[in-house]
């Protein structure tokens, strides 16, 4: 039995007050509400993507999907508070919204110095919305919850699938779509950016998968490292005991529906 259960892939996404955990048929959630109980919901995961199997596309599938269950955990959990819905992640959007074509509309850059930095402006709000009171202590309570349950030891609160080892690859793919984007003509820039938007993703997803099934490449340890960097210094925190009793009735929630 414990195999069938090491058997299950695990993700997850830490949340303002709790941890939302995902398998490759349901989801859990727990929560905080604001009197401090603990509430805890789960279901089963809209699924589309497995059935997108192209390489590039399959990893903008992956994220549509999973930008698709967030209104069904809320609808089951409405307690639940997500990091995008803090005030300070809406005020970074604008801001780097208007950050983006005001570098774009600069004729002082060269096509391509413009293209670069207005991805690197394009990046803020995700930088933003990985650290928050109490979102760090949830995001590695997600990772230890998983990483345990993965290994059957305590885990640390760094986690190899982590969503933040997409920023090397993001960054990588990004750069290089935009400098191709640069080269078209002013006309086919727009319809060449949502393009390049959807590559960069895909590509960034299918180097992490790659990094992910390859940890002991020279080049996958490159590319992991500034994720793990970036969890170890930035977006991860240890959690409290209450904290992973959190991620755990989510992990444990979700895991009841896959078994």
């Amino acid at each position: 039995m414990e195999k069938e259960k090491e058997s299950v892939r695990l993700g997850g996404m830490a949340l303002q007050n709790g941890v939302l955990v995902h398998g490759p048929k349901a989801w859990g959630c727990a929560v905080r509400d604001e009197e401090g109980n603990l509430r805890v919901a789960s279901g089963l995961k809209p699924s589309f993507s497995s059935r997108v199997r192209t390489p590039v596309l399959r990893g903008p599938a992956r994220l549509a999907e999973a930008f698709a269950l967030l209104p069904v955990v809320r609808r089951a959990l409405p307690q639940a508070r997500y990091p995008f819905e803090r005030p300070a992640i809406l005020g970074s959007i604008v801001a780097s919204s208007v950050a983006v074509r005001a570098i774009r509309r600069n004729d002082l850059l060269s096509p391509g110095a413009s293209e670069m930095a207005a991805a690197a402006a394009s990046l803020v709000p995700a930088l933003v919305a990985l650290r928050g009171p109490d979102l760090a202590a949830y995001h590695g309570a997600e990772h230890v919850s998983i990483g345990t349950y993965e290994t059957g030891e305590p885990a640390p609160k760094e986690h190899p699938r982590c969503g933040s080892q997409l920023i090397a690859p993001m960054v990588a793919s990004t750069m290089l779509a935009n400098a191709a984007v640069a080269t078209l003509p002013r006309g086919a820039r727009r319809i060449g950016r949502l393009v390049g938007a959807v590559v960069a993703v895909g590509a960034s997803v299918e180097l992490s998968a790659w990094s992910a099934r390859n940890p002991e490449r020279t080049l996958s340890r490159v590319l992991s490292r500034p994720g793990l960097e970036l969890q170890r210094r930035y977006s991860t925190a240890e959690p409290s005991a209450a904290q992973l009793e959190v991620a755990n009735a989510a992990r444990d929630a979700c895991l009841a529906l896959e078994a």
